[in-house]
């Protein structure tokens, strides 16, 4: 008579890979009065038995009274049809044309296996006895399948590399092995990286049967034996010698039972001195090297106590699937985790690491990134010192969030900084950015806002493309989004920009922004906008109107409006406090381009300084401005400027028409010039020359005192 397995229904909302449902079901029938007793195939019978679950009335057996009276008999269902139970089988069934129900992806302990495949608690084919709660031998091939095919599901579910190993090890303990040691390189190759040192290993993760495990319905205790060597074998770092056992192991790639010699010899490298006496024999051992896709990173080493059922030979090939998943899993985990590092640094370093000090305007900026999985995206800022004491701002954003919008963003910010040195017009900045944008590609749009802020006059131009507009805040309180012409993206092409140029009074807040900030899956930019404008003005009230909300304060006070669900994109801040310099701080002259232009200059300057009551620098300040002021005469054909600014220090700037830049050089003993600029060095506290559309300015700085 050939025997017929029985099969167990697997009960919802268990993963199959997961060991707590192998003992869900063993408490279950272990629970059912009758669930020992269930039958399995008698000769002669057509029919499957009706399977026994928790809480269900075991079917009685043929030719038998049921609880209810009835007498049952093979063949014959006394339920109509559709009726019956649900594990109930047809009638008229025959013997070889029965459709079993699929077996569960975790091989549990089957209630009625025990009459069929086993004799007083023996199995048949392997002679070993079974213990209650431990792995059961998987008797077809598609047994195993099953339970690779939901194992290596739950580890292809990690993202990062703990979350892989983790994966290996819940999904084999204790459905395939009592414990699990994960061991990686260290450090762990990156893509087609040569790892240069030895090879180290390193136990990353361990994972064994825990006394008792935590089910739905409470704390179901596990007959397991009293903690043993299984939990304290390993070392925390062991390096892999060339020629060893271990490094033969390794290279040979494929998973093998621990049993062999040549396999045994490798365990103490692996797990220290003494080791191997804590490893079982018998096959209840199996060390499977983890190959990625260059080389092989680690190694997994699956235990049996000496009490549970040995290891088959097929179980090999199931170690060797489990193993090359997980080591494909970390490769990949391991590549993306190097990939977001360098897109984070690529952004991150094209962003300003500290903003310039210019004179008349303070500056505060935030960066925030979208999200972890997206922390890569275009968003910039920047502040870019202009001569005759002016400052550029500038925010841009280009679409996307990947290395390529990264890179794309870095080029556009080095090319806006480019043409702030030739101090173009905003409109102009726009354009050529524009122009920059169709160079790279087709598809590269990005927008962007570029202000031009003088203190001097009090003035700023603002040219926008496709940029939510600028939000000022007055120092009364009073919140104003700008009007801006918004012009097109750049990067769409054949289109003009245009320029507006408003009042920056003293005291005044100027707030750029990308539409990371006021943009969301919960509200659209317009409305994003106007709460940004009274989050702006209900920060200043707290301060009162007669003194404006420190800068550093406001810009978190911002960042505070966002709320759940809001963080869709990234989020450039800067922040421009207007302070300006007042007209009596300021004198400015026009010299004519001759000889006795440097004596004038001279004077202007004492006058100036005696006014301000900065006398004490006087001579060292003649002595620059002439030396200056001698060189822009002997090559200029139109006027010259000469302005002195008085702030926190005193800058003296010449401007002329000519566009070739002085350079520093040592002159020789013979020259009979060539050292003014060699004195400028030595006394001033900064220098500088900047050209411009119509020629250059040189300036210097000195310290008051």
């Amino acid at each position: 008579m050939t025997e017929q397995p029985t099969f167990e229904r697997p009960q919802a909302g268990v993963d199959p890979a997961d060991g707590r449902g192998a003992l869900l079901r063993a408490s279950a029938a272990a629970s059912h009065p009758h669930g020992a007793d269930t039958p399995s195939c008698t000769p002669g019978a057509g029919v499957l038995p009706v399977q026994a679950r928790a809480g269900d009335t075991p079917p009685a057996a043929p030719g038998t009274t049921s609880a209810s009276g009835t007498t049952t008999s093979s063949g014959m269902d006394n339920n109509p049809a559709g009726t019956g139970p649900e594990h109930s089988q047809p009638a008229a069934a025959e013997p070889d044309t029965h459709r079993p129900r699929p077996v569960p992806e975790s091989i549990p302990l089957q209630p009625g296996a025990e009459a069929s495949d086993t004799v007083d608690g023996t199995e048949r084919r392997t002679g070993q006895s079974l213990s209650p709660g431990g792995p059961t031998p998987m008797r077809r091939d598609g047994d195993r399948l099953r339970f690779v095919g939901a194992a290596t599901r739950r580890i292809a579910r990690g993202l990062d590399l703990d979350e892989i190993v983790m994966g290996l090890c819940r999904a084999t303990v204790p459905t395939f092995s009592d414990a699990i040691l994960v061991y990686l390189r260290d450090p762990l190759p990156v893509g087609d990286e040569r790892p240069v040192g030895p090879l180290v290993l390193r136990l990353r993760r361990t994972d064994r049967i825990p006394q008792e495990r935590d089910l739905e319905d409470g704390i179901l205790p596990v007959p397991v034996p009293d903690p043993s060597e299984l939990g304290t074998i390993g070392t925390e770092l062991c390096e892999v010698r060339p020629g060893s056992a271990l490094a033969e192991v390794l290279r040979g790639v494929r998973p093998v039972f621990t049993d062999p010699p040549a396999a045994r010899a490798a365990l103490p490298e692996l797990l220290g001195e003494g080791g191997e006496f804590a490893v079982p024999t018998g096959r209840r051992a199996i060390l499977a090297p983890l190959r990625g896709r260059r080389r092989v990173i680690g190694a997994a080493l699956f235990l049996r106590r000496p009490d549970r059922i040995a290891f088959e030979p097929d179980d090999l090939l199931v170690a060797a699937q489990l193993a090359t998943h997980s080591a494909l899993g970390i490769d990949k985990a391991v590549l993306y985790g190097r990939e977001a590092y360098i897109a984070d640094e690529l952004q991150r370093t094209m962003l300003p690491e500290t903003l310039p000090r210019p004179t008349g305007v303070r500056l505060a900026s935030r960066y925030l990134p979208a999200a972890e999985t997206a922390r890569v995206g275009g968003d910039w800022y920047d502040a870019i010192p202009l001569p005759g004491s002016r400052v550029a701002l500038v925010v841009g954003d280009v679409m996307g969030h990947s290395m390529t919008s990264a890179a794309i963003m870095g080029q556009l910010r080095t090319t806006a900084q480019t043409l702030a040195g030739l101090d173009l017009p905003p409109q102009e900045v726009l354009h050529h950015l524009d122009e920059q944008a169709q160079r790279l590609g087709t598809d590269r749009m990005a927008t962007c806002l570029y202000a031009v802020y003088d203190p001097v006059a009090h003035r700023i131009t603002i040219a926008n493309a496709g940029h939510p507009p600028p939000v000022l805040l007055h120092l009364g309180g009073r919140a104003e989004v700008l009007r801006v012409p918004p012009g097109a993206p750049i990067g769409v092409g054949g289109v003009d920009f245009e320029a507006v140029e408003l009042d920056a009074p003293a005291g005044a807040t100027l707030l750029l922004y990308t539409d990371g900030l006021v943009e969301s899956r919960l509200r659209d930019v317009w409305t994003g906008i106007e709460q940004l404008r009274e989050k702006l003005a209900a920060t200043a009230q707290l301060t009162g109107p007669d003194h404006p909300p420190p800068l550093e304060a406001l810009c978190d006070e911002v960042l505070d409006m966002l709320g759940p669900g809001d963080r869709d994109d990234d989020i450039a801040l800067l922040a421009a406090r207007f302070d300006g310099i007042a007209p009596s701080d300021v004198a400015y002259w026009f010299l004519e381009p001759e000889e006795m232009a440097p004596g004038r200059a001279r004077r202007l300057a004492r006058r100036a300084l005696s006014r301000w009551g900065m006398e004490e620098i006087s001579d060292s300040v003649e002595l620059l401005v002439s030396e200056v002021v001698t060189n822009a005469v002997r090559y200029a054909s139109r006027p010259i400027t000469l302005r002195l600014l008085r702030t926190d220090v005193l800058r003296c700037e010449v401007g002329d028409d000519v566009p070739q830049l002085p350079r520093l050089r040592q002159a020789r003993a013979t020259d009979e010039g060539g050292r003014g600029l060699y004195l400028v060095n030595r006394l001033a506290r900064r220098w500088g020359a900047t050209r411009l559309s119509t020629g250059k300015v040189v300036w210097f700085e000195l310290n008051q005192t």
